[in-house]
């Protein structure tokens, strides 16, 4: 007992002080990421916020699995911007100027001296024809590996004409910030546009985190050949697949298998993928962007010759889809830009 008695009081304080460490240990809490920071408060972002948490939670009788979590958006004018023209016009533009002194028989082609002489203007009137001859002789006759690196070099160092932005920096940053948030709720995102898939792939994944194999887009007729440096793809000039309008809800029933519960687009050409999106069974979520903001970018909608947003409109309206008031919605426009209250 007396060896008990001596000891007993070190016992006392042992057991005290691991009580006390108990009780005044502060639990670890995992940092906050807050989401959607360049949008405006408002009900497109309160849309937003709602229809993920409602989707994501098991317990409501709306909740997605995550397999079916399938979000399409369209990307000229609604993930990067598409004014004065489409930037993959601009490069085929650069292109032809780039070949031109290997082409002497340019020198007699109306169009093609437009081309090399930067007259756009010409170059678009000259109708469909004119511009697909354009397109075809400046994104054919190489390999995908040598398509595929003059994008990436095209990327890196071209100009916007009007803001002299490199123009893999024209893309929207409240729209990256929400493929953030998507992703981050376990949502499988694809870009599915009328631009060219191959042209798309070359920057997509540095630029919107999206991989190569979540690109739809139109393509051209290629062919499979050896070569002294092995086996090659080699892109003709013929179009295959026209990814715009009803080529979009096709292409996506072709590659993806799934109907999108999450659709987000900004013209009359993305009007079928909403309405397909629309048309799959449980809660889904519509998005259009509307260029409202002439100040910061263009305002733009209905008779617009690039993105014009007619029927697409006034169908989100009838069946109550979200719109995006880009002058209203969106704190700033493009990555690194200060919010203008600030």
């Amino acid at each position: 007992m007396k060896v008990f008695s001596r000891i007993f009081p070190f016992v006392l304080l042992a057991f005290s002080l691991s009580i006390f460490s108990c009780q005044t240990e502060i639990p670890k809490e995992e940092p906050t990421v807050e989401y959607l920071q360049s949008w405006n408060d408002g009900i497109v972002k309160q849309n937003i916020i709602n229809f993920v948490e409602e989707v994501t939670d098991k317990a409501s009788p709306n909740f997605i699995d995550v397999e079916d979590r399938i979000a399409t958006f369209d990307n000229d004018g609604n993930l990067w911007a598409e004014q004065p023209y489409y930037f993959q016009f601009r490069f085929a533009i650069d292109m032809i100027q780039k070949m031109a002194p290997e082409h002497p028989e340019w020198k007699d082609d109306e169009l093609f001296q437009a081309a090399i002489n930067n007259d756009i203007e010409t170059v678009l009137h000259s109708g469909d024809d004119g511009i697909a001859r354009i397109m075809m002789t400046s994104h054919t006759g190489s390999t995908a590996e040598e398509f595929e690196a003059t994008v990436t070099e095209w990327i890196n160092t071209a100009k916007h004409p009007t803001t002299g932005k490199l123009y893999k920096e024209m893309v929207y940053q409240p729209m990256l910030e929400l493929l953030d948030y998507l992703r981050a709720n376990d949502f499988k995102l694809f870009i599915v546009s009328g631009g060219g898939i191959d042209f798309m792939r070359a920057f997509a994944d540095e630029v919107y985190n999206i991989p190569k194999d979540q690109i739809i887009g139109s393509t051209i007729e290629t062919d499979f050949v050896i070569t002294k440096e092995g086996p090659k793809i080699i892109r003709l000039p013929e179009l295959d697949f026209n990814n715009d309008k009803k080529g979009k809800a096709i292409a996506i029933h072709r590659h993806i298998g799934r109907i999108p519960v999450f659709a987000s687009g900004n013209s009359d050409g993305d009007l079928q993928m909403m309405q397909y999106s629309d048309s799959g069974k449980g809660k889904r979520f519509l998005l259009y962007l509307h260029h409202t903001d002439a100040d910061r970018e263009w305002a733009y909608d209905r008779d617009s010759h690039i993105g014009r947003l007619d029927k697409g409109l006034d169908q989100a309206k009838e069946k109550d889809w979200t719109v995006i008031d880009m002058k209203k919605d969106w704190k700033v426009i493009y990555p690194f830009e200060k919010d203008k209250d600030n």
